[in-house]
C-alpha cells in the first residue's frame, strides 16, 4: 500500500506491506508500485515512513520466470538511492531479503524502530528450525515434540527485536502507542537531512 498523509502538518508519503493480501508478501506488482512511488516523494522532497510487515518475497516458477528479482531489486534500489528522510517501523514480521529491501538500516534508512512484538529473522521460526535442527529433530524420539522446543528456542533466541536492536539494526524498540510521537520528533529532527552523493551523472537502475 502507499500513499500521502500529514504528521503534525508535515506532507510524508507512506508505503506499507499490506498483511491482507497474500500474507504481506512481495512480489512483482508490489514491489514496482512502491518503486514508482518512492522515486515519486524522492522527486519532490517528500519524507517516506515505510511500515513493515513482510514474510519475505513471494516465492514460485511464475514469478521468478517474470523478474522477480529484477523488479525487486528496483524498490531496493530506489530507496537505497532516495535522500528524503526515510523513518521504518516493523510492526510484525521483517523475514529475510524482503526486511533489507523495505528500507532496512542496511540500505540506509535514518530512523528504525520496531514494536516489541516484531520478528526481524532469516524465515519464520517453523521453517528456520526445520532446516537448521534437521539432524537433531530426526534423531529424537519425538521428532514433533522436538520441533516445537526447537521452534521456541528460535523464536526466543532470533525472532524479535531485541537481538537486532542489540547490533544495532533498530534504533529503539517501541510500545505502538509511542509510535506517532515518535515519529513526529524522528521527521523534525531529519527535516533539514542533507544526502552527501559522489558526483556522477546518475545511477544504473535495474530497469
Amino acid at each position: 500500500m502507499v500513499g500521502f498523509a500529514r504528521l503534525a502538518g508535515r506532507s510524508i508519503g507512506i508505503v506499507a506491506n499490506q498483511p491482507m493480501s497474500l500474507a504481506g508478501v512481495l512480489d512483482i506488482e508490489s514491489s514496482r508500485k512502491g518503486a514508482r512511488f518512492t522515486r515519486f516523494c524522492d522527486c519532490f522532497n517528500i519524507p517516506l515512513l515505510v511500515l513493515v510487515d513482510v514474510p519475505g518475497f513471494l516465492p514460485g516458477t511464475d514469478q521468478e520466470w517474470h523478474g522477480i528479482i529484477t523488479n525487486g531489486a528496483k524498490l531496493l534500489y530506489a530507496l537505497s538511492e532516495a535522500t528524503v528522510p526515510r523513518v521504518t517501523v516493523i510492526t510484525r514480521k521483517a523475514y529475510g531479503g524482503a526486511y533489507d529491501v523495505m528500507n532496512s538500516k542496511h540500505i540506509g534508512a535514518d530512523m528504525n524502530y520496531a514494536w516489541p512484538g516484531a520478528e526481524i529473522a532469516v524465515m519464520g521460526a517453523k521453517g528456520a528450525s526445520e532446516i537448521i535442527f534437521k539432524n537433531e529433530i530426526a534423531a529424537a524420539e519425538d521428532p514433533a515434540k522436538k520441533l516445537l522446543e526447537k521452534e521456541a528456542e528460535y523464536a526466543a533466541l532470533f525472532a524479535n527485536p531485541y537481538t537486532a536492536a542489540e547490533r544495532g539494526f533498530i534504533d529503539e524498540v517501541i510500545e505502538p502507542r509511542e509510535t506517532r510521537k515518535k515519529l513526529i520528533k524522528s521527521f523534525a529532527m531529519l527535516e533539514n537531512k542533507v544526502a552527501k552523493r559522489p558526483r556522477k551523472k546518475h545511477g544504473n537502475i535495474p530497469l
